[in-house]
């Protein structure tokens, strides 16, 4: 008796685990042919030049207050970590060098994925699964519009647009937060703090930071945009599309952030 409960339980698990890969395996062609229409309808971005401008607005102008907080506070506290570590060592002057190397390789694009994977990709999870739930997007298609170059290539043409300088303000904050640390409450000169950063700086370490910044834009644009619409069940079903979104986003977000800079590093 007891075998064939075994037996039993191991054949449901056998179909869960089949019926789970069936779906994954549909879900990330449904995924990989929409993801070709959003980068097919680029051409079509001159035609909708005024939702690019309001996309730029919101994942952009309207973002900046998330990214200047979160990088403030982690450009202070890693120059306080950091710097209460070198202390022991007495190699407080590497202090700038290894703040600046931290920030713009890693935590200031990191930092910034992050954020906006929040904000920006949890509005168009909202935004597009309510339009999915409402058929919204059924009516674009009943009169002729595509609904992926008329919602998701303007987004995704605003992501890639506004990503880079705002990865570029939040290294700046960071840095300028961390030198702050150092002089206030490290007791170290900002020459010394500064000299340790601009001369050490080589070109990798700003293009493993600034190319993170276009692959975050399309990750985050298209797992929100896809799950917004594939959004079911009324307004409970925009909740966990929405929720779906900011998840799966986030976590390709810390691998493309590992991929990026082990790729990088290993060939310049």
């Amino acid at each position: 008796m007891y075998a064939f409960m075994l037996i039993t339980f191991a054949r449901k698990q056998e179909k869960a685990v089949a019926l789970w890969l069936k779906d994954f395996i549909l879900t990330m062609q449904e995924f990989f042919l929409f993801s070709v229409r959003a980068f097919k309808a680029f051409p079509k971005a001159k035609r909708y030049w005024r939702d690019v401008l309001d996309q730029a607005s919101i994942c952009g102008t309207d973002s900046i207050p998330i990214v200047l907080v979160s990088a403030i506070s982690i450009g202070s506290l890693l120059a306080i970590e950091v710097g209460n570590l070198l202390e022991d060592f007495g190699a407080k002057t590497m202090l700038g060098r290894s703040t600046s190397l931290s920030v713009i390789r890693e935590l200031g694009p990191l930092l910034m994925g992050l954020m906006l994977s929040a904000r920006f990709g949890s509005r168009n999870g909202a935004e597009l699964g309510a339009m999915q739930i409402s058929e919204q997007i059924d009516a674009l298609r009943a009169f002729g519009t595509d609904p992926v170059a008329k919602l998701v290539m303007p987004r995704l043409v605003a992501a890639l647009i506004m990503f880079l300088p705002l990865t570029a303000l939040s290294d700046f904050a960071g840095l300028h937060s961390a030198a702050y640390m150092a002089e206030h409450y490290h007791r170290l000169d900002p020459g010394i703090f500064w000299n340790a950063v601009y001369p050490r700086l080589a070109p990798k370490d700003f293009v493993v930071g600034f190319l993170k910044a276009p692959v975050f834009a399309i990750i985050i644009t298209l797992v929100s945009s896809f799950n917004g619409f594939s959004a079911r069940g009324g307004t409970a079903g925009v909740g966990r599309s929405t929720i779906k979104g900011i998840v799966v986003s986030s976590g390709l977000v810390l691998v493309a952030n590992f991929y990026v800079s082990k790729i990088v590093l290993e060939n310049m």
